[in-house]
């Protein structure tokens, strides 16, 4: 059932969920799990542990996510080597020669659904629509298809196309654009001084008509719209994001145990609602902390269990 789960998604430490885990999940029923390279060591470990999750919740369609955007952020490298396979790579190539381009991308992509479903994961946190300025933090870097927004959400169609094709969900990220930070969120609080005219024509473009069924959000400061808040935690972002571009679907958080947020897990929590995000993620596996997110979490909302039943119409 749908809808006695709670608006958060969630980390676990190891291989297999421990007793306290299993207990976890089945009173606080988080909406979905992300797996990290430390939740994978063989393909038969995955695929058992990602059937021990489906088996709590009595759903084979259960939201299970992880990062494969393949280059540095690969979770799945213990099986695959995708290295050179950057977003940048694909943006260059796609420039160069776009029937080259068809033929690799489709094969990577085929590749890592076939991989996905295989390990009974069902959501890839990709693409990213962050576009690329000389100075832009290296936490996103070639991270991102390219420094032209027109090709950026071009080649966020064509991924978001092609793994629901494979029956792969996807999360746009991040939204409204990461591209101008010149800090690592994961680490402090990165904040863009541009006025909103650029803005919008730069780095909210790529986001603006794209088929996900989630967002993840920056946590950065747009001092020219918000001063005080990150997008996460910015009511007047969030109204950006539905009004101006237009996003229609799911808007989760990005991992709100990192160190760009400045407030405790359950401020971080509540202020993430509050703004108008209708998940929380948190990805450490610290299970004090989850079990804060877990009771600051309300039940799914009708918006969110209906664009849920949308999503599990891909993936399944």
């Amino acid at each position: 059932m749908i809808s006695n789960r709670r608006s958060f998604i969630t980390g676990i430490k190891g291989t297999k969920l421990n007793k306290k885990e299993v207990n976890f999940l089945k009173k606080y029923k988080p909406w979905g799990i992300i797996l990290f390279s430390r939740n994978i060591k063989t393909i038969s470990q995955t695929k058992k542990l990602t059937h021990q999750i489906k088996r709590i919740f009595k759903d084979k369609n259960y939201p299970i996510l992880i990062d494969e955007e393949g280059g540095r952020v690969s979770r799945l490298n213990k099986f695959i080597d995708s290295t050179i396979f950057t977003a940048d790579f694909f943006g260059n190539l796609y420039k160069k020669d776009k029937k080259k381009f068809n033929i690799y991308y489709n094969v990577y992509i085929k590749q890592v659904s076939y991989l996905l479903n295989l390990l009974g994961i069902n959501i890839n946190t990709v693409p990213v629509l962050d576009v690329r300025r000389k100075f832009t933090n290296n936490v996103i870097g070639n991270r991102s298809f390219s420094s032209n927004s027109s090709l950026v959400s071009k080649m966020g169609k064509i991924c978001i196309q092609k793994f629901h094709e494979n029956h792969i969900g996807t999360i746009i990220k991040h939204i409204p654009g990461h591209g101008l930070s010149t800090d690592d969120s994961h680490l402090k609080l990165p904040s863009v001084k541009h006025n909103y005219k650029l803005l919008n024509k730069v780095d909210f473009f790529p986001f603006k008509n794209q088929r996900a069924f989630l967002a993840m959000t920056a946590h950065v400061i747009y001092k020219s719209i918000d001063p005080i808040n990150t997008a996460t935690h910015s009511k007047k972002i969030m109204k950006i994001i539905r009004k101006k571009i237009a996003f229609k679907n799911i808007i989760m958080s990005d991992d709100i145990s990192m160190k760009a947020l400045k407030y405790s897990t359950s401020e971080n929590t509540t202020r993430a609602f509050n703004a108008g995000c209708n998940l929380v993620l948190h990805c450490n596996g610290n299970f004090k902390e989850m079990l804060i997110v877990a009771k600051k979490s309300p039940l799914l909302s009708d918006f969110v269990m209906k664009k849920t039943s949308q999503l599990i119409n891909i993936i399944r």
